[in-house]
């Protein structure tokens, strides 16, 4: 005999259940479809020569190159990708959610910047886009998509998802464009290279929200009634207990 479940419980699984996965999936397709598209029109019509807009927007991220934008590019470059963006930061982020307990957003984020690397190999390889010649950091061969700019977008939506706060998404959309500054600064890619990057890291992480979605919004539930539960605890711990009114001693009197 099953137990009988409560009220609250009831309507978690209520929230769970409705969950909106059609509007994610649609959104992350579209985004790489783009991504695609665009390399198809950059490939194809201008054989990979930049767009004005890229050739405008070098110019003037190049203007800014000096000791302090130098310092600043080649901390995002190592950050964003090698070692440190493709293993150091999935598997430690993985890692804190699972010491959190919460196993599926660990999983989701490692799915997440896995499909996104994968894709942008795949586009790089489909389109072999030439970089810009002026490139002062050594980097593959293949400049569109952005693989840096894709695995940052990743992040910051996959991240998005796993703590929804509106502050979470504002630093992660401030990372992504900083990490779009930086790959234009080095000279690394083209400013279309960027936007390329950004879609696919938008779409990817999207897609594979909304296969995630329901096992993550269960487990979200999960762990706001355990933090709940906890700070409930340990609250009472520290409350002072009551003090016990002293009752006035009353003068005995002598027997005679």
């Amino acid at each position: 005999m099953q137990p009988t479940r409560t009220v609250d419980e009831k309507q978690a699984d209520a929230s769970v259940r409705t969950v909106r996965r059609r509007a994610p999936l649609i959104g992350g397709i579209v985004a790489v479809v783009t991504a695609a598209l665009l390399g198809f029109v950059i490939m194809g019509r201008f054989e990979g020569l930049p767009f004005a807009v890229d050739e405008q927007w070098a110019e003037e991220v190049f203007a800014m190159r000096g000791p302090v934008g130098d310092l600043f590019a080649y901390f995002m470059n190592a950050l964003g990708g090698g070692v440190v963006g493709v293993f150091v930061i999935p598997v430690s982020t993985a890692v804190a959610l699972l010491i959190l307990r919460r196993p599926w957003a660990a999983l989701y984020f490692i799915a997440a910047s896995a499909a996104s690397a994968g894709v942008v190999q795949v586009l790089k390889s489909a389109f072999g886009r030439a970089r810009p010649e002026d490139m002062i950091v050594v980097s593959d061969f293949g400049s569109f998509p952005s693989g840096h700019v894709a695995n940052a977008a990743t992040i910051a939506v996959a991240v998005g998802v796993i703590v929804p706060r509106l502050w979470v998404w504002v630093l992660g959309a401030l990372y992504t464009v900083l990490m779009a500054i930086s790959r234009t600064y080095l000279g690394a890619h083209w400013f279309s290279d960027t936007v390329g990057g950004a879609l696919v890291g938008v779409g990817v992480a999207l897609v594979l929200w909304a296969i995630f979605a329901v096992p993550l919004e269960r487990e979200r539930l999960d762990w706001i009634d355990r933090v709940a539960a906890r700070n409930a605890e340990r609250a009472q711990a520290h409350v002072t207990p009551p003090r016990v009114p002293r009752v006035p001693r009353v003068p005995r009197v002598p027997r005679e």
